[in-house]
């Protein structure tokens, strides 16, 4: 018991030391610390590791590892007690010097490039080079093992390239030897998608949208017209698709499906309650074919679920054919894509939905064309900022002919670069009205008249 007590002692000294540089006789190399510690852990207490990152455990680790310090009277040179304490628990337990980057606030996404070359991605749309890196290829490679351990996925020879999540919110796509080169590493791309909660006014005032552009998509949406958001990466769609979502009324009911990492949040409480009806679903990579939720399954699923509105969280694949269906069958469907124009998102659904069926082009372009009657795009500047570019309608004319009609356009003034910026001016237009079929729609789904009539005001009758 006295034995106890004394370590106990002992090791929240080593923790609670307040001086600047700890006494030692023993400098060393942090790499040759880590090992010795390390290979001490995994001797005495290789459960702790293994256990993961509870708070408990962590700090019960931490304390060996001090213990270890303290015994063997070790240090690195200008670093204090704490900081090799915590820099060994990073390394051991966690990820590197990733670590503070990936729970860090205001980091949108980390590109490993290889072991000496990281760099960094905030969400006000800059770009960091890091001065720290890895120590050598291999401690790259075991770091990132140690990302994907936690869902289940694998990285060697065999298997050389992977896709997964650190958390509902992090994911992760991973390349190794042979597909990169063996001085490489590693590289990886580290997603960190966090649901953020923007107001009208935000998009306003960062010039993304204006006030009846953003009116126009959200009584759309409210009245039953599914929509399309399409973009490239960091586009800004799915910020703009989770506000659209926000503007439901409580009494309907949600069902959202993404792809392994949730962006949207859209339950709302108050005084403590859910005043909301909202599902929310995530997919599930697996390399067993029957552990596998794809989100052409959890489309399928989701109509069980009585939904007003379904939100597929980005459409890569077959499960375009299985959404657009379901916009067609009454569902108002919210969903994003990856497309570089309007007109280029109906021809791309057409292709995904291809993968699932076999119809012919003219077919399934008149299939999503009915299902999805908008699309925005919206893009990322040069200057790192979002702008809505265009929201467009395609028209469903009485002989079948299809007419892309340009409702609200963004126009670019001025683009040039001074002293290494880019420096961009430009205003929304709007072009035109909505279609006598599209008006037909809204009325026919419940909106009232003077909204229509207010919508109508802002591009005049067609």
């Amino acid at each position: 018991m006295t034995s106890q007590k004394a370590e106990k002692k002992h090791t929240l000294n080593a923790t609670g030391s307040q001086s600047l540089f700890f006494s030692s006789s023993n400098i060393c190399e942090f790499s040759s610390v880590l090992r010795d510690v390390q290979a001490y852990i995994s001797s005495n207490y290789a459960g702790l590791i293994t256990d993961g990152g509870k708070d408990e455990i962590k700090a019960q680790t931490k304390r060996y590892i001090a213990k270890y310090i303290q015994d063997n009277r070790t240090s690195v040179s200008g670093m204090t007690e704490q900081e090799l304490i915590d820099a060994i628990y990073t390394e051991m337990a966690e990820f590197s010097f990733l670590t503070k980057y990936i729970f860090g606030e205001g980091i949108e996404e980390i590109d490993v490039n290889a072991w000496d070359d990281v760099e960094v991605q905030y969400s006000d749309g800059t770009t960091k080079k890091l001065d720290e890196h890895f120590e050598s290829p291999e401690h790259a490679v075991n770091v990132v093992r140690r990302m994907l351990h936690v869902s289940g996925m694998v990285l060697d020879n065999a298997s050389p390239t992977a896709l997964g999540h650190l958390s509902k919110n992090i994911r992760i796509a991973v390349l190794k030897t042979p597909v990169v080169d063996e001085d490489v590493g590693v590289a990886a791309s580290i997603r960190i998608v966090n649901p953020q909660s923007m107001h009208k006014e935000d998009f306003i005032q960062g010039g993304t949208a204006t006030e009846p552009m953003l009116d126009f998509l959200s009584e759309c949406l409210r009245y039953g017209v599914s929509t399309c958001v399409a973009g490239a990466t960091s586009s800004g769609k799915t910020t703009l698709a989770g506000w659209l979502m926000t503007t439901i009324p409580d009494s309907k009911r949600i069902f959202t499906i993404e792809n392994g990492s949730r962006e949207l949040a859209l339950v709302r409480r108050k005084d403590g309650k859910v005043i909301n009806s909202v599902i929310h679903t995530l997919t599930r990579d697996s390399e067993n074919e029957r552990q596998r939720i794809t989100q052409t399954s959890l489309l399928d699923m989701s109509l069980r679920f009585n939904p007003d509105y379904v939100v597929v969280g980005e459409m890569r694949s077959s499960e375009a054919n299985a959404a657009q269906e379901a916009a067609r069958t009454g569902i108002t469907v919210l969903t994003t894509i990856h497309s570089n124009s309007c007109e280029a998102t109906w021809r791309r659904m057409v292709s995904l939905c291809k993968r699932a069926v076999d119809m012919s082009d003219e077919t399934l372009l008149a299939y999503v064309t009915e299902a999805y009657p908008l699309v925005v795009f919206c893009k990322q500047l040069e200057n790192k900022s979002r702008r809505v570019m265009e929201i467009m309608e395609c028209e469903i004319l009485p002989d079948g002919t299809r007419n892309f009609r340009p409702l609200f356009q963004y126009h670019i003034t001025e683009n040039r670069m001074e002293n290494d910026k880019f420096l961009i001016s430009g205003h929304h237009e709007i072009v035109q009205g909505i279609s006598k079929s599209l008006q037909r729609r809204l009325l026919e789904n419940g909106m009232p008249q003077n909204t229509l009539k207010r919508i109508l005001s802002m591009g005049g009758v067609s």
